[in-house]
């Protein structure tokens, strides 16, 4: 007599997250996955910020360093100091790249802090229904989630500002007060100050108009790009990211026809003999709606759309339903 008792089913709770290839992960398994992602993309934001902090030390020693050169001696140009703005800003839009790939680990984490980790805290102890899906289309098709110029503007308020600043105002000292060594020396009235504004053979009008119009855009891209909020890494205090997530969401759907369409998205096609049951599987396992497109006509033709991170739950489900349906995914908007 064969007293081999059959395999028990696992407890309820312990049902696994996926399963691939013989391979079965449970619920612990996949939280430790989490933990260790969670670990992975914070080293990689706390890199980018550092890369941050480095581009906006070379500012300010570079600023520095020729504010000292320009000042110790009256016979040093005060062309320097305009070379240096200009090196500031290539420095700027170098962070601004950095701050963009910065944002963009930072989403993933804080997407995770929000969604994942803060549900254990509090009821109903479940994550957003679609921040899996989130993550999950920012790790297949990474995307920055702010623009250039909302990170030019970031950069510029918070650091560059202040550096265009000194560097301008020594521009101004160095002219006024070391007059000796130009062309027109002390005492200083606004013609001789503008005579020793010459470079070269670029007049001083031209010189100061051209330094006048930097400061006003400065002070324009400042207050222009104000308005762009899209980092996710800032803090959140009166909604999370997913909210956020929605409200873009939202937007785009009231976008023009012509707005880009969303990524991430997949259209499937079902053909089944048994369509009821894969319609309600799909329904339990992954919220989503198929509808029929040949009414009660066998074998049943279902249409429906999910995100990218779905595709394979979403064909998996069907196949619980009826091993014999024909899937078939493709990219949509």
């Amino acid at each position: 007599m064969n007293n081999t008792n059959p395999t028990p089913h696992p407890p309820a709770g312990d049902e696994p997250v996926w399963t691939f290839r013989g391979y079965t992960m449970r619920p612990a398994e996949f939280n430790t996955a989490m933990v260790h992602f969670y670990r992975a993309e914070i080293q990689r934001a706390n890199t980018w910020r550092n890369r941050l902090d480095t581009t906006t030390n070379w500012a300010i020693i570079t600023a520095g360093a020729a504010i000292s050169f320009s000042l110790s001696e009256p016979s040093r140009h005060h062309g320097l100091l305009l070379l240096n703005i200009a090196l500031i800003v290539i420095l700027l839009f170098i962070e601004a790249r950095r701050y963009r790939y910065y944002e963009l680990w930072s989403q993933r984490t804080r997407l995770m802090e929000t969604e994942f980790f803060a549900a254990m805290l509090v009821p109903p102890f479940a994550p957003s229904p679609e921040w899996a899906g989130a993550l999950a289309a920012s790790l297949l098709k990474p995307k920055f989630p702010i623009s250039t110029w909302e990170a030019v503007g970031r950069r510029l308020r918070r650091n560059y500002f202040a550096i265009f600043a000194v560097l301008i105002l020594a521009w101004l000292f160095k002219n006024y007060t070391q007059p000796q060594a130009l062309e027109f020396p002390a005492p200083v009235t606004w013609g001789s100050f503008v005579a020793n504004a010459r470079i070269g053979t670029l007049p001083g009008e031209l010189v100061i108009s051209a330094l006048v119009l930097f400061s006003l855009l400065l002070v324009i891209t400042g207050i222009a790009t104000t308005a762009l909020q899209n980092a996710p890494g800032e803090v959140l205090p009166e909604q999370s990211l997913m909210e956020r997530l929605h409200l873009t969401k939202e937007r785009k759907k009231h976008a023009p026809p012509s707005a880009p369409p969303r990524a991430g998205r997949f259209v499937a096609l079902i053909v089944s003999a048994n369509g009821a049951a894969v319609s309600a599987r799909v329904r339990t396992d992954l919220g989503c709606d198929l509808s029929p497109m040949n009414g009660d006509g066998q074998p049943s033709v279902l249409v429906g759309t999910l995100p990218g991170g779905e595709v394979e739950r979403f064909r998996r489900a069907a196949a619980a339903a009826d091993p014999a349906a024909t899937v078939v995914v493709m990219p949509t908007a």
